[in-house]
Formats: structure tokens, C-alpha cells, sequence
């Protein structure tokens, strides 16, 4: 097992997209090949001035690396993705299409300055050193960082050249680190497996505070993982929660307790239907086994909600190499009787709940990535900000007195579990692989504040792009 606190929506990308296979640098659409090799090769910006410094069958030292000045500006990104070109899309079956691309062959050699910069940003990202990653082996595998930035800024309709440092931060500091952690998570756990066997697929949990943005860093490494030719799937604790009708039983065995009114804390969820779940996604292991993931209505009842129509549930087809499992209080442990009654009389009846959790989804979670906030209390400041901006869309959302009162919900079990899931790591999880990080904590390397859990300047719409993934793909993979 290992576990990773890390910085700071889980709708999976639609089935069957044409993938990219980085072992060799080539892509598969539909039959048709194409090359990123001469894209992104990381010879280019290894050489002190040209290939000809060197010889072609030596690979050079990444300690050696220089990149001549050529006065583009700093952080650009990579000068060669805004070609426009004709792209054929042979997977969705219309031909060709004509419009502005950010990731196809370049026409023109790439402006080195630019590449070192972002190399440099890249190195300078304060996860490097607690996900196991080098100067050289960034240097080594600099194709791979250059194209998932590119798809990233695609996924979320954004330009490579124009970012700020806010989504270059959450891009190359964050999503991008963890992708590669969990990468490397998924070869050891497949190495375990003699060949011939049926190898599950690697359970990751993301355990983190409402808005940290864990639901749209899971839906941004699944989309990763799709597009590099790994099936994963994705699931929230949010899709256990009991139905109207359960809920509205567990309202009624405990009257006055105002934690367990509505969804949310240990004891609102349906924990045999997690246990199916995840029992059943462990056994993807072939072609052609299907299952449907469970989804939660959240705007059903009122906002109170309801376990979602079984024909809306997503289907995913093994075999699954990963399983990413998100929720606020995964990991979370029982605590003595006089340890939550401090926190919160209430609290007592959800720490009984609790004991049985570990059992219902931590067991089966052998990475953990977990988010780590200071102050609970900024969970508020981040579910108004998301409650704004529903409203502002025209969407209905909750009042500011609203938020309060969710909110208020779970700040108890905020105060009371993440102290010792932070000390002694998730219920389950190997201390030996345990990283500590804060969510705000500044990257002192690159010189800047920003806080990789804040979403500015993301388009955040991932049912959206979901959707319209077939045709961003349909361009990226010319």
C-alpha cells in the first residue's frame, strides 16, 4: 500500500477514444498512425545548440542540458502548439475537419527558450521530491510532461500559450506529478502479478474536504488515463449514500441529531452496496465484462436527494488497470468516546457509524492521495464560492445561510478525524509511503503563492467536456 497527501468531477470521459501509446510515441485513431516522436522528443532540448553537437545514437545527459535564448518571454508554454491544420478523426467516422489546433505536428522547429522555461517551472514544482521525480527524470520523460499539459489545456478549453501561473501551477505542479505517482503506483501493483494472471485494478482513494478539487482532479487524471490507453473508472463515496427512503429511516432513529438530518457523515451511506460495488469493479479484469457505475441525484427531493435511476448510471468495460475512489472523510478512523463528545455530543452516534467504514471501502484503497487543508473552516469560503457561481449561471443553488448550515454539518468530523488521518495517515494506508503536504502551502522554488486547490481560471464543466471529448480527441490525434 502507499499513501500520498498531496495538494490542492467525476464524470469518466465516454467509452472507446482512439488513445495515444507512449511507449512509442505513436497514436492510435481508428487504424490510423500518427507520430508525436519528432513533437516532442526530448533530444531537441537536450543538445547544447543542435543535434549535430552530438551524436544521434547517444542520448544526452540531462545534467547537461542547455537551451540557447532566442527572447521568447518566459513561461510561454510550448510556441509550436498553435498550428492550424486539417485533422481526420477516422474513429468518429466524419472525415476531416478543419479548425485550430494546440497539439498536432509542428511546421517549424520549436522555440527552445520556451521549452527550458517550462522545464524549469516544471523542476521547480514542490511535489518533485515526494513523488520520487528528478531533474533528470523529468528531462528523460519531457515528451510525455509536454503532451499531457497539451491535452490538459485542451480538456479544459484552455490555450498552452496563454496560461497564467495559476494553471500552469495546477496543471504542471499538480495534476500532472500525480499522474505520474499514480503511473508508477500502478506498475508496482501490476508487477506483483505473475504473467498469466488476472490483476485487479489498482483502487486509488482521493481523500479531501469538500471543495479542494479532488472531483475534478480525478476526472483529469481519468481522462489522462484514457487517453494513454489505461481503462480506469471513477467513484465517489457520494454515490453510497443511502436512497430518500434510507436516509428519511436513519432522520428517524435519531431525532435531534442534527449530523445525521441529511447525507453526508458516517452512517448516511449504504455500505453493502459499496462493498457490491467495489468487489465487482476488482473483478474487471477482462474484455467484453461490463458493469454500471452507481451515480447519486443530488438536486432529487428537494436537495435532498436520491440514489439516481439506474439507466442514467455510466457503464465501463474491463479491464481496469485503476479504480479512482474520491470522498471527504476517506481514511477516516473511530476515535475514543471522550475524543468526539469534546469535538461534538453528537458526534458520538457518527463515530459508532464509522467503525464499520473501514471495512466498506478503505480496505479495498492500496494508494491514497490525500489533500491536505490547515484550517477546516475555509471549506465554507470554497462551498459559497461554488454556490455563487451556480447562481450566477442561472442554476439553483443554496443561500449563503444555506451553505452555513451544510457546512456546519460536517465541520465536526473535520475537527474531530483529519488531525489523525494527517498524523498517522488513511485507516489502512502504510505509513513507509505516507507524504505530508498542505493544501496552500507556498511553492517557495518557484517564487509564487498560488494555491493549486484554487480553481480560477479552470473551465470546470467536466459533464460538458466529457461529452465532447470524442472530438477533442478527434483533433489532438490527427
Amino acid at each position: 500500500m502507499a499513501a500520498l497527501n498531496v495538494l490542492s468531477q467525476r464524470y469518466p470521459p465516454t467509452s472507446s477514444f482512439p488513445y495515444i501509446n507512449l511507449n512509442n510515441s505513436f497514436c492510435n485513431n481508428g487504424g490510423a498512425n500518427c507520430k508525436f516522436s519528432s513533437l516532442f522528443n526530448p533530444n531537441r532540448i537536450s543538445v547544447h545548440s543542435s543535434l549535430s553537437a552530438q551524436s544521434k545514437s547517444s542520448k544526452p545527459s540531462p545534467a547537461a542540458l542547455h537551451f540557447p535564448k532566442s527572447g521568447t518571454p518566459a513561461g510561454c508554454g510550448c510556441s509550436w502548439m498553435q498550428e492550424s491544420s486539417i485533422c481526420h478523426n477516422t474513429a468518429a467516422g466524419n472525415g476531416r475537419q478543419q479548425g485550430p489546433l494546440y497539439s498536432v505536428l509542428p511546421t517549424k522547429p520549436a522555440e527552445v527558450s520556451s521549452v527550458q522555461d517550462l522545464y524549469e517551472f516544471i523542476c521547480s514544482g514542490p511535489l518533485l521530491d515526494k513523488v520520487g521525480l528528478t531533474r533528470e527524470s523529468i528531462a528523460e520523460s519531457i515528451d510525455k510532461w509536454l503532451l499531457y499539459g497539451s491535452l490538459l489545456c485542451r480538456l479544459f478549453h484552455l490555450n498552452d500559450l496563454y496560461l497564467n501561473t495559476n494553471q500552469k501551477v495546477r496543471f504542471y505542479h499538480y495534476y500532472i506529478p500525480v499522474f505520474v505517482w499514480c503511473e508508477d503506483q500502478i506498475s508496482q501493483h501490476r508487477s506483483g502479478y505473475k504473467e498469466g494472471e488476472e490483476i485487479p485494478p489498482l483502487v486509488i482513494g482521493f481523500s479531501a474536504p469538500q471543495g479542494c478539487g479532488k472531483t475534478t482532479l480525478v476526472f483529469a487524471l481519468n481522462y489522462l488515463f484514457s487517453v494513454t490507453g489505461r481503462k480506469s473508472a471513477t467513484v465517489s463515496i457520494d454515490d453510497f449514500y443511502l436512497t430518500a427512503e434510507g436516509q428519511a429511516k436513519l432522520r428517524e432513529q435519531n431525532p435531534g441529531n442534527a449530523l445525521l438530518e441529511y447525507r453526508g457523515n458516517a452512517g448516511s451511506h449504504d455500505l453493502p452496496f459499496s462493498v457490491e460495488t467495489l468487489t465487482a469493479l476488482n473483478k474487471l479484469t477482462k474484455e467484453g465484462v461490463k458493469m454500471k457505475l452507481p451515480r447519486y441525484d443530488k438536486s432529487a427531493y428537494n436537495g435532498k436527494g436520491d440514489r439516481a435511476d439506474p439507466k442514467t448510471w455510466p457503464q465501463v468495460e474491463g479491464p481496469l488497470v485503476a479504480v479512482l475512489l474520491e470522498g471527504w472523510m476517506l481514511g477516516f478512523k473511530p476515535l475514543p468516546v471522550e475524543v468526539v463528545k469534546a469535538v461534538d455530543p453528537q458526534l458520538e452516534t457518527v463515530n459508532k457509524y464509522l467503525e464499520a467504514y473501514y471495512d466498506a471501502w478503505d480496505k479495498f484503497i492500496k494508494a491514497w492521495i490525500v489533500i491536505k487543508i490547515k484550517d477546516p473552516t475555509c471549506v465554507y469560503q470554497w462551498r459559497l464560492q461554488a454556490e455563487i457561481a451556480m447562481r450566477e449561471a442561472g442554476k439553483p443553488g443554496m443561500s449563503d445561510e444555506e451553505v452555513e448550515d451544510f457546512v456546519s454539518r460536517y465541520l465536526p468530523a473535520y475537527n474531530a478525524y483529519l488531525p489523525t488521518l494527517y498524523s498517522e495517515g488513511p485507516n489502512g494506508s502504510d505509513p513507509k509511503h505516507l507524504v505530508i503536504k498542505f493544501a496552500g502551502e507556498a511553492n517557495t522554488k518557484a517564487g509564487n503563492n498560488m494555491n493549486p486547490c484554487d480553481s480560477s481560471g479552470l473551465n470546470n464543466r467536466p459533464q460538458e467536456v466529457a461529452e465532447e471529448l470524442p472530438a477533442i480527441l478527434g483533433g489532438l490525434l490527427k
